[in-house]
């Protein structure tokens, strides 16, 4: 009797665990598309970003809503001085003419650690990551992973 208590308790813990380390917005189902995405790395893997995204559509499917969360890490252990470079996550976003446009980047320096994100934007038809590598101070972004897709309003 006791072991069928303390069986059932840990699987409601469990239950609970992965419950609590889903985003509250992936947790409420109220999108009309979810899904998680990444991971997604620079060259040489040297900064990464992984994270989750929702869309939601207006009652007449024209016009929708793109809520995108996730982390950011930077990866490099190198120093400055060694040539040691921060993570750079950059977002673009097609309208439903299809012309593309930057709609959110953020960058991280501190290794090993990571940052978290967030942003929303209308009226999407596609998205699409890329991360990449930037000094210190700003500049160009160097080592780009290549872009990939995370929704495309076709694919639901």
């Amino acid at each position: 009797m006791f072991k069928k208590i303390a069986t059932g308790l840990a699987a409601v813990a469990a239950t609970t665990a992965v419950a609590l380390a889903l985003p509250a917005s992936a947790q409420a189902g109220s999108y009309d598309y979810s899904d998680y995405w990444g991971p997604v790395t620079a060259k040489h893997d040297l900064a990464r970003a992984q994270g989750w995204i929702g869309v939601d559509w207006d009652h007449h499917g024209e016009s929708n809503e793109v809520t995108v969360k996730g982390k950011l890490w930077d990866r490099d252990a190198r120093t400055y001085e060694e040539g040691g470079k921060c993570a750079y996550v950059q977002f673009e976003a097609s309208d439903f003419d299809y012309d593309w446009s930057p709609v959110y980047a953020k960058k991280y320096c501190g290794y090993p650690g990571y940052k978290k994100f967030g942003f929303e934007e209308h009226d999407v038809y596609s998205l699409r990551v890329k991360v990449c590598q930037i000094g210190p101070n700003g500049g160009y972004p160097k080592k780009c992973g290549p872009w990939e897709y995370l929704y495309t309003a076709e694919s639901e």
